[in-house]
């Protein structure tokens, strides 16, 4: 029988009140593991845990938060082949992927042992004859982490990380559907000599543990990655309690990548590919609206269509597999939705989108791509997060960046091009905050900031140096020497 794996509060391992059981999407048959589900009680213990453990951790020295943050990062990367599986076999991205994920989360903790070291203040002269002013950053306190199923490593790495860099305590809240990736990362963290209770590991409900998160008074921010419907939710929550919150919100997309008549073809397909398909579409950043002008569009679809013919959908586990399933039956669900709403609009479904069996019984779906399609359908509006994109005809470029621009969104866009002239005022005038010129949407650096504008994010940038400005507060200080 396999062990249930406990939660972490306080320095210990403990039991929960229930049990959260991990499917393996590509064989349902198969359990990944079982976990401790933490409930009302156990979070307010967390909570209380972090809460007395934050002054000390805040008054470490760099030296401190370097040599711990650096030992998470070297085990994480010495273990990466092993965690990558672990990863790809309960969320469904390809082996690669997962690997490639986990050695992202091993980078991301080596920078920020890095920004322990480099975080310094400023010092300046008061317009007040005789008066020094200095300006420094302190942590903000006990943080509340609510994180995703789709990165389930990657994500918690960036909100961790720099948490812990600056001084605050955690307490941090996984997806229920991929408790396993966040259980051994936690493990790990464990092992790496921070002080017991500043961090902590809570496996359970939104409506249970993300709620009490957000109502306890005691902690003082809250980070989340997660739906705009549910990210809403947590930013008046915020608001009203008392006291008031800082909060972060990574939430929805609906990015464009826009194909000009002289892109090349075989990068423009290439693109959209990798863009739309790969991690089976379930990343915010995935490009969904694929806008497309008049004198590439035709040969562009064909070319699509051609390539998507050889993408391999299977166990995420199996060699040469391009595309692993879907990451659950409810989300499976919702993107068949989807494409049956793209058909009763009137898009043409050009490619894909049939139920596939494999070996083993999992959540499998072919790829989608949907032509005909138009900006003021749902499909090309809401959110779908799966394996599924429309192109939509542009007359010119003129067209295509108001195209571009028309959504709520504005997370990732992408442009295909060979003139500098058009890249240069589409990374100018796109309305999202991450821009990519002849590379995919999908994919990004970990040492610059990471976010959005307008629906897709709020408040301040993660990743990167940009992160200390959510997990720090800056201080002011006047003195007059006498």
């Amino acid at each position: 029988m396999t062990a249930i794996l406990k939660n972490f509060i306080g320095g210990e391992w403990v039991d929960g009140s229930g049990v959260t059981r991990n499917i393996n999407p590509s064989n349902t048959n198969d359990l990944v593991g079982e976990y401790a589900k933490a409930d009302k009680a156990q979070t307010e213990k967390a909570i209380a845990a972090a809460k007395a453990a934050f002054p000390a951790w805040a008054q470490s020295t760099p030296q401190q938060r370097y040599d711990a943050l650096n030992k998470v990062s070297l085990e994480i990367l010495a273990r990466k082949d092993e965690l990558g599986r672990l990863l790809a076999r309960e969320e469904g991205k390809t082996l690669p992927e997962g690997v490639g994920e986990v050695a992202r989360a091993g980078q991301i903790f080596a920078f920020f042992a890095g920004e322990a070291l480099r975080l310094i203040g400023e010092k300046g002269a008061s317009v007040r004859p005789g008066l020094d002013v200095e300006l420094t950053r302190e942590p903000v306190g006990v943080i509340g982490m609510i994180t995703p199923w789709n990165f389930p490593i990657a994500i918690p790495a960036w909100k961790i990380a720099p948490a812990l860099c600056y001084g605050n305590s955690v307490v941090f809240k996984p997806a229920e559907l991929v408790p396993g990736s966040a259980h051994a990362l936690s493990e790990i963290i464990t092992r790496s000599g921070i002080p017991a209770g500043v961090f902590n590991l809570l496996i359970g409900s939104g409506s249970v543990v993300g709620q009490t998160l957000l109502e306890h008074p005691d902690v003082a921010a809250i980070s989340f990655t997660g739906s705009v419907q549910t990210g809403r939710k947590i930013a008046q929550a915020c608001v009203l309690s008392n006291p008031m919150k800082k909060f972060q919100l990574e939430m929805g997309g609906k990015n464009p990548l826009v194909v000009l008549d002289d892109a090349d073809l075989k990068t423009a397909v290439e693109v959209a590919i990798n863009g739309s398909y790969f991690s089976t579409g379930q990343r915010c950043t995935a490009s969904s609206r694929l806008i497309v002008t008049e004198g590439i569009h035709d040969r562009f679809v064909a070319a699509m269509a051609e390539r998507m013919k050889g993408l391999s959908v299977d166990d995420a586990l199996k060699a040469g597999v391009h595309i692993g399933p879907v990451v659950d039956q409810s989300q499976l669900d919702q993107d068949l939705r989807y494409i049956k709403i793209g058909q009763d609009e009137g898009a043409k479904l050009a490619f894909g989108g049939e139920l596939l069996k494999r070996e083993t019984p999992g959540h499998y779906l072919q790829p989608a791509l949907f032509t005909e399609a138009n900006n003021n359908m749902r499909i090309a509006r809401e959110e779908i997060f799966g394996p599924v994109a429309a192109v939509i005809r542009a007359k010119n470029y003129d067209e295509a960046l108001a195209i571009s621009n028309d959504t709520e969104f504005g997370l990732a866009s992408g442009i295909c091009t060979s003139s500098l002239k058009y890249a240069s005022h589409y990374k100018r005038n796109s309305e999202s905050g991450m821009v990519m010129v002849n590379v995919p949407t999908a994919g990004v650096d970990y040492h610059v900031p990471f976010g959005g504008r307008k629906g897709s994010s709020y408040g301040a940038r993660e990743q990167g140096s940009y992160a200390r400005e959510f997990y720090t507060t800056v201080k002011t200080a006047y003195t007059y020497p006498g």
